[in-house]
């Protein structure tokens, strides 16, 4: 064989080559998207149920339950007129409450408690009964703009007797 031909041959081989590790790259770096991105999804389907207890006629309340939806978690709404029972009933006293009422496994979810703080009580569980935002925070999921962050109000966690801790500071 003839040099320019060997020549030919061997740019051929090294140009297959080439291609080759670009595409196991490229396959690669889809598996650990795809791997990433079923990671993701699993830990949205590893969030429980969280059950929110509202006035028919609140919409701060509904766009709370979008926020939390939008999060990951499954959310059974209910619609009541005795929102005071509901909250006497699973410990909220009155410095504390705010407009709707959600039970999460042990915890109560009192306000416009932000998602992000639910998942943290969950992954921490402290000995609490629960985190409140009381009264209507301005800045708060539910009350602001989707994409806007949380700002300038204070999430409690509360115990039986109404005590509380700060949870977090926005």
């Amino acid at each position: 064989m003839n040099i320019q031909k060997k020549a030919a041959v061997k740019a051929i081989a090294i140009s297959g080559i080439a291609l080759l590790i670009a595409i196991t790259m490229t396959a690669c770096s889809e598996s650990e998207q795809s791997s990433q991105a079923m990671q993701a999804v699993a830990a949205k389907q590893a969030l429980p149920e969280i059950t929110v207890y509202k006035s028919p006629t609140c919409g701060c309340c509904t766009a709370w339950e979008e926020h939390l939806i939008a999060e990951g978690f499954t959310v059974i709404s209910h619609q009541r007129d005795d929102m005071d029972s509901i909250k006497q009933s699973l410990g909220v006293k009155p410095h504390l409450a705010s407009c709707h009422t959600a039970t999460i496994g042990d915890y109560v979810i009192e306000g416009h408690v932000p998602a992000d703080d639910i998942k943290r009580l969950l992954k921490e569980r402290p000995k609490v009964a629960g985190l409140t935002a009381p009264g209507m925070p301005r800045h708060s999921p539910g009350m602001q703009p989707p994409e806007e962050k949380p700002s300038g109000y204070d999430v409690l966690a509360f115990n039986k007797k109404g005590g509380t801790k700060l949870f977090t500071q926005y």
